[in-house]
């Protein structure tokens, strides 16, 4: 995802789900493909900590994404506790945080 209004659609339109290092945004699109963006702000860090969160944020959405019905949207916008957070504990906020979004969204 890399279109501002893809984002504005997800952000505005979909549920949220917050946990301590990220909050995730989920809507349903109704395209046949799913995609997910990310939001890595300053208040994270420096350039290489952002840059590592973002890595580790696309490694555990990547193994996700494929279990999320098609036509799904999802932005996940970090928190400066991802910066000191580890890869397991980004893992289990990130898969928690979609998995509540998702029931949110099929409520």
């Amino acid at each position: 995802m890399r279109a501002a209004t893809d984002f504005q659609f997800a952000m505005r339109r979909g549920c949220k789900s917050g946990r301590k290092t990220a909050v995730v945004y989920m809507a349903r699109t109704g395209d046949a493909t799913s995609m997910a963006g990310f939001a890595v702000s300053k208040a994270v860090g420096g350039a290489v900590i952002r840059n590592r969160v973002k890595r580790r944020m696309r490694a555990i959405v990547a193994e996700s994404l494929p279990n999320l019905p098609p036509g799904t949207s999802v932005v996940v916008r970090a928190l400066p506790a991802a910066a000191d957070a580890t890869f397991a504990q980004l893992r289990a906020d990130l898969t928690g945080a979609l998995a509540a979004a998702d029931a949110k969204v099929s409520a």
